[in-house]
């Protein structure tokens, strides 16, 4: 599981390097190294291989004829990108993503159970702040609807 956040930079080539735990789940789900980025909430989604095959898989039962879903396929699976990591556990970022990310040097790396997320950390602290603010509300509201989140 990816848990937990941390500050990142990005060097000049838009590597970035995974922290050993990240790189360990990574592995253990696909011993080349091999995972997804993809654009998705305003940040950069990396997931591994399997997890990524699940994600394609639900885009198969999709109803074409519903043009929201069309779009949201393309704009999920056209922006996505095969990355491995290197011997020393970076990742290549490439230019579309950083772009659509506004991902320049300093950046936050946030494991988000199957996935992790790539967030300019401007926009990362300003989507936590807005968290906290409706923390209350947004609970009780899942609360209403019957979700149980047990912390």
């Amino acid at each position: 599981m990816f848990r937990g956040h941390s500050e990142r930079n990005l060097d000049p080539k838009g590597r970035l390097m995974l922290p050993p735990e990240f790189r360990e789940e990574v592995l253990k789900a696909s011993p080349e190294g091999k995972l997804m980025l993809t654009n998705f909430d305003g940040c950069v989604v990396g997931y591994p291989m399997p997890e990524w095959e699940r994600i394609e898989e639900s885009f198969l039962r999709i109803n074409v004829l519903d043009s929201r879903l069309r779009n949201l396929q393309r704009f999920i699976i056209s922006g996505a990108v095969e990355v491995v990591l290197d011997k020393q556990g970076r990742i290549l970022v490439p230019p579309y993503l950083r772009g659509y990310a506004k991902l320049d040097k300093d950046c936050v790396l946030a494991g988000v159970v199957t996935k992790f997320e790539l967030w300019d950390k401007a926009t990362f602290e300003a989507k936590r702040r807005e968290t906290e603010d409706s923390f209350d509300a947004d609970m009780a509201a899942l609360s209403q609807a019957g979700f149980e989140l047990r912390l």
